[in-house]
């Protein structure tokens, strides 16, 4: 028999038998996270963090309230739907506001992290959409001062920066090029950041938070891009990650003064399942739809 204990969102371990489990790995994908030694099982409407346990007793598990001295937790929540997300027009360093569908998201997420246990602080990317997310989730937590660090923010697009993405490759082709290339180290013409930039800006950013609040639970929000570096810092060699959903909710616990990082959730949407509200993934990144 196999066991598997899922993080924070679950109360119960989840029981599989080798066949029932060989039917799962059909239906999903099934990957590990080196650093937390867990399984992620990603399905197309949510993934699952799941942790290889010995068999416990629901007494044993801890509270989704608890959070340990040793560690931060920091809820990264990507900003709500704008516009130009609906659009499928690139933002980067562009400011846009939410849309009516995007501050019912927000409204929903806020509502989902209020019934935690209490909220430390809230920080946001300075750009309206990610800033205007976390004023929604801070009226819910305590009217907490929405902190802004500029090094939130989405990368810089440079010359993509307001083209709709299927027109960017006729209009700005150098852009385009360095933009879907993968070349970690190229930046985008006209002003653009280049991956390597944004990892730096953006988990430093990360660390800071974590070194800061070390036995707090805070609530970052910021963008698609943004959420894509944060994974690969803390799991360099996971598998590569589709779409970033709007106030998806994403749990890091940072140690050892911001050092060490694990994901403890990932892409969870749960809180949009009974509202109906749209659930977009595009974000300016070429995994998005």
């Amino acid at each position: 028999m196999l066991t598997l204990h899922a993080h924070r969102f679950w109360r119960k371990p989840i029981f599989f038998n080798s066949s029932s489990f060989k039917s799962a790995r059909e239906k999903l994908s099934l990957y590990t996270v080196d650093e937390s030694k867990s399984l992620i099982l990603q399905s197309t409407k949510q993934t699952l963090i799941l942790t290889m346990a010995e068999p416990v007793s629901s007494s044993d598990l801890r509270s989704e309230s608890h959070c340990n001295s040793d560690y931060a937790e920091i809820i990264v929540v990507r900003h709500g739907e704008t516009t130009w997300n609906s659009d499928g027009r690139l933002q980067g360093h562009l400011d846009a506001d939410l849309n009516e569908v995007g501050r019912q998201q927000a409204a929903a997420v806020a509502d989902r992290l209020s019934k935690k246990s209490k909220i430390s602080a809230v920080y946001a990317s300075d750009l309206r959409r990610a800033s205007e997310t976390a004023q929604i989730i801070s009226s819910k937590c305590g009217n907490l001062e929405v902190i802004q660090d500029p090094d939130l923010r989405e990368r810089h697009l440079g010359d993509l920066q307001g083209l709709v993405l299927k027109e960017a490759a006729n209009t700005k082709p150098k852009a385009y090029q360095a933009f879907v290339s993968g070349r970690t180290g190229e930046a985008i013409p006209g002003g653009g950041e280049s991956l390597e930039q944004l990892h730096d800006r953006c988990t430093s950013a990360l660390q800071r938070i974590g070194k800061k609040h070390k036995g707090e639970r805070v609530v970052v929000v910021t963008h698609g891009g943004v959420l894509r570096e944060l994974y690969w810092r803390a799991c360099p060699n996971g598998k590569r990650q589709g779409k970033i959903l709007n106030t998806s909710v994403n749990i890091f616990h940072l140690s050892d003064g911001g050092e060490h990082w694990v994901i403890k959730a990932w892409g969870d949407v749960s809180h949009l399942e009974e509202t109906g509200f749209l659930k977009t993934g595009f974000g300016g990144d070429k995994n998005s739809g």
